[in-house]
């Protein structure tokens, strides 16, 4: 099963890709090698959205855990992933890209705020809009803030890079007999916990009937080649 034609997706980035081979914050060489894959990829006439985690600074979850409270440490995180969006915004406009940062947490010297409208118009003047801060509320991460963003934007598929090839029915790294599905549906994805994205995530992607593609960023060039229907990928959607 395949997906249909592509006029415009977003692409969410854990935040951990952005370290490249460091263990904590932004290696300026990775991101700009991730920048010229979605500059590959825009320039084959896509739009494209961008939505970046924000756990190679801080994740919000794990300050809670240590007993951060949490709603604080959510609003650390979101303000992390601004980071990471000025980054690749960064990476992008050195190759020529025009590029927004869109963020929910309102910050009118370094962004705009997210407006649906305004992001459009990006879009279909061909600029990348980045979307920071997840959904601007604490309790929710950036995979559902990508699952909002692209059912708002009206994409046509959300793509998951990660630092595996697709979805596995257990953990690759650590049981190397993991099987990978080629695909699979939303309803076995919520059933059996195959962590792809969060259970939130999920569902409104289902609800609305986005597929979700789910392959390693990782690999040079395999953006490029997921978008043509090759390359290593597992895509969640409905039978």
């Amino acid at each position: 099963m395949s997906l249909p034609p592509l006029k415009r997706v977003l692409l969410k980035l854990s935040g951990e890709v952005l370290m490249g081979d460091q263990q904590f914050g932004i290696d300026p060489t990775f991101v700009a090698e991730l920048a010229k894959e979605v500059k590959a990829a825009k320039d084959t006439g896509l739009e494209i959205c961008l939505v970046i985690g924000g756990g190679n600074i801080f994740r919000g979850m794990a300050g809670a855990a240590q007993g951060m409270d949490r709603a604080q440490a959510d609003y650390m995180g979101m303000l992390a992933t601004v980071m990471n969006a000025l980054a690749m915004q960064n990476a992008l406009e050195q190759l020529g890209v025009q590029t927004r940062v869109q963020s929910a947490i309102q910050m009118d010297q370094v962004c705009e705020p997210v407006i649906r409208r305004r992001a459009e118009r990006h879009l279909e003047k061909g600029r990348v809009v980045i979307f920071a801060a997840g959904v601007g509320a604490p309790y929710f991460t950036t995979d559902s803030g990508a699952a909002l963003r692209a059912a708002e934007m009206r994409c046509d598929a959300l793509l998951k890079g990660t630092s595996v090839g697709g979805v596995y029915d257990s953990d690759p790294k650590r049981n190397p007999a993991a099987t990978r599905f080629d695909t699979v549906t939303y309803d076995k994805v919520l059933a059996d916990n195959l962590k792809v994205m969060d259970a939130s995530a999920v569902a409104l992607c289902r609800d609305n009937q986005i597929p979700i593609v789910v392959f390693s960023i990782r690999e040079k060039g395999n953006l490029a080649r997921v978008l043509a229907g090759e390359g290593v990928q597992t895509i969640v959607q409905d039978n």
